[in-house]
């Protein structure tokens, strides 16, 4: 059997990336999606354009890319044995996200979102459909452990989350810009008995409530 051909060129350098990555984020906070270009993030990260171009072929992948990147913090399920315990750390996950990298990457793009096409489509698949996805699966692990009745339209409850959120930390004007770790997550934890009413459970004892289907 013949040798692989070798591989040509030199690796991709990881910390560049992260680099050009995280220079983006700078330039779209201080200039908004209109006002960036790949030769001011170039700029920022000390790299040539035809280093970044070698990367990503348009501001919109740069950007895409960006999304993905900072999105990565909701990809790991929390499986804490409760529905409560579940929420909590979801809700604080999500409340982490806002105030930090992914947040100011979402205020600076949901304008430009709401009449680009490709950009909103990968804010969702970057940061709303992992939160529904992780809501289905609370909700199915708690019903399974008779918690809660079954829920139908699971994914909306991700929604409530999302909305709620977005609505706090990134439309609020009256908030500080840096929110600190501590008023994230007690917002998070406010947030909570709302969100355990909305599946079924009415009580703090681990109780099914009504239910929602």
């Amino acid at each position: 059997m013949p040798d692989a051909a070798p591989r040509r060129g030199r690796p991709r350098d990881a910390a560049r990336d992260r680099a050009l990555l995280d220079a983006t984020l700078a330039v779209l906070a201080e200039t908004g999606y209109g006002g960036l270009t790949t030769a001011a993030v170039a700029a920022r990260a000390g790299v040539s354009t035809a280093t970044l171009y070698r990367r990503w072929s348009s501001k919109e992948e740069l950007v895409i890319s960006a999304a993905s990147t900072y999105a990565g913090e909701l990809a790991t399920q929390t499986d804490t044995g409760s529905l409560e315990g579940d929420l909590r750390a979801l809700l604080r996950d999500k409340a982490a996200a806002l105030t930090g990298e992914s947040g100011r990457l979402m205020r600076a793009l949901i304008g430009e979102a709401a009449h680009n096409t490709v950009l909103a489509e990968a804010l969702t698949t970057a940061f709303l459909t992992p939160v529904r996805r992780r809501v289905e699966e609370i909700t199915r692990r708690a019903a399974d452990r008779g918690e809660i009745p079954p829920v139908e339209g699971a994914e909306l409850l991700g929604d409530l989350v999302i909305g709620r959120m977005v609505s706090r930390f990134l439309l609020t004007p009256e908030l500080p810009d840096q929110v600190d770790a501590t008023t994230a997550a007690d917002t998070a934890d406010r947030l909570l008995p709302f969100v355990l009413r909305a599946v079924g459970r009415a009580d703090g004892d681990g109780n099914p409530g009504s239910g929602t289907g």
